[in-house]
């Protein structure tokens, strides 16, 4: 007698992808623009989580692989490399804002408050925490991988509910409202372009949809992936929406930005004789970003070897340890990760907030080139007929593309803005800087690919 098939739910599908880009480290950002903030939330929402849930959804119900097989298919091998390139090295520039979010948090634990600001501390824990990273994936196994809920758990889920709960009390215990939010306007000032600037890192929040869009094909009735694209959509409105208007009722405008999550929580616990608790808050963000870092820094990574063992790449990116880790892969994000922590000692010490900003901004825009290449490799293959005839088939999908093309352009304007309020890096040396690493970062992937393919 057969097993009965196992099929993912909508409700399941939904929890998934909630998880996938649900996180505190960006709020502080957002938290400085009070109410304008929830516009600046909906905007790349409509523009880019939607198109990018639906149209991955609908290439994942065709091809295996991710990113790579569907741009490989739609536009050619070379840039089906450059596709699952910018899914990878926009990671590697993530990881430097993530663990001074790691570093930050973790000096609040101790009552060092002034040590956030310490550019070289910032790198000292980001260049130890990811070798050590590394170190552990090159060991191999699944250990880390196993904790991945229970981090999410206890460093995402339970902060934000507990978040909302004292957001709640500060409220109705008539506490003091910061002019962050009360001198605030619902909608932004459009003229400004260095404080929307900041809807540029919303497009990383609502970033992550294809890769786990591709296991629509495995609900029992694929055509219900819209519905979790439409819960997911409301539910992550929520998660960070009103977290953020929160942050805005206890932050000053000048916020240290890769630490301003506990500074709230600290202030929140305060105003209650509950002190402590702001440091267990800071230890749990701690621990579930580390965790997550340990658990994904892998990730991303298996699908640059995918490529590489298609003879895209020179042989040192096919290099794999005896574990069966891609050593090769892993060092080099080593390495450029270590180069890039280095920013945040070559610039002023009251720079950190604004080397936070512009890692977040470069990750953007890398992140958008393969969003592109993306939405133009599912016009190609729809055009063709090579998809929509089985499992999922997103409705409108050549205008979600356009919109989604409209959305990622937009975003990779806006990463040469600095954003508002923050100091160190020169204004107008800001959107050099950003092209400078852009270039440094991106170009490879065509220059190692002409080098593997010349006579």
């Amino acid at each position: 007698m057969n097993a009965k098939k196992s099929y993912i739910t909508v409700f399941q599908m939904s929890i998934m992808t909630i998880i996938t880009i649900a996180g505190l480290r960006g709020l502080p950002a957002m938290a400085i623009m009070g109410w304008s903030s929830v516009v600046l939330y909906l905007i790349p929402a409509v523009m880019f989580f939607i198109p990018t849930a639906l149209v991955a959804a609908e290439l994942g119900a065709t091809y295996e692989g991710g990113i790579y097989e569907w741009a490989k298919e739609g536009l050619g091998e070379r840039w089906g490399l450059v596709a699952v390139w910018m899914q990878w090295i926009h990671n590697v520039v993530w990881y430097p804002a993530q663990l001074a979010f790691v570093a930050a948090a973790g000096a609040s634990i101790f009552g060092l408050d002034q040590l956030p600001n310490s550019g070289l501390y910032i790198a000292t824990v980001i260049v130890v925490v990811f070798w050590l990273a590394v170190w552990l994936s090159l060991k191999g196994g699944n250990l880390f991988a196993k904790v991945a809920s229970f981090s999410g758990l206890v460093g995402v889920i339970i902060p934000t509910i507990l978040l909302l709960i004292m957001g709640g009390l500060w409220l109705v215990t008539g506490q003091k409202i910061s002019p962050t939010l009360t001198h605030s306007s619902v909608l932004p000032n459009f003229t400004n372009f260095a404080a929307i600037a900041l809807v540029v890192q919303n497009v990383l929040a609502f970033a992550g949809m294809e890769v786990n869009a591709v296991h629509a094909q495995q609900m029992e009735h694929p055509k219900k992936y819209t519905r979790v694209v439409a819960v997911a959509f409301i539910s992550a409105l929520i998660i960070f929406v009103l977290p953020t208007l929160i942050l805005a009722m206890v932050l000053p405008k000048n916020v240290n930005l890769s630490n301003g999550t506990v500074i709230a929580f600290e202030k929140l616990f305060a105003a209650f004789h509950l002190g402590f608790m702001g440091n267990v808050m800071a230890f749990a963000i701690v621990f579930g970003a580390i965790a997550s870092i340990i658990s994904w820094i892998s990730g991303p990574s298996r699908g640059l070897l995918h490529a590489a063992q298609d003879d895209t790449l020179p042989a040192y990116f096919k290099k794999t340890n005896a574990k069966g880790a891609q050593e090769g892969i892993l060092i080099i994000m080593g390495v450029i990760v270590t180069v890039l922590a280095g920013f945040y000692v070559i610039f002023p010490h009251d720079s950190v907030s604004m080397v936070f900003s512009f890692f977040i901004g470069t990750a953007v825009s890398l992140y958008v080139c393969m969003y592109l290449l993306m939405f133009i490799s599912a016009i190609v293959l729809r055009i063709k007929g090579k998809i929509g005839k089985v499992g999922y088939h997103a409705p409108g999908l050549i205008f979600f593309c356009c919109m989604g093309m409209i959305a990622c352009v937009a975003a990779f304007l806006l990463t040469f803005v600095p954003a508002s309020g923050q100091k160190g890096i020169p204004d107008a040396f800001y959107p050099i800087l950003v092209g400078i690493v852009f270039v440094l970062l991106s170009a490879p992937s065509l220059i190692l690919y002409q080098i593997k393919h010349k006579k």
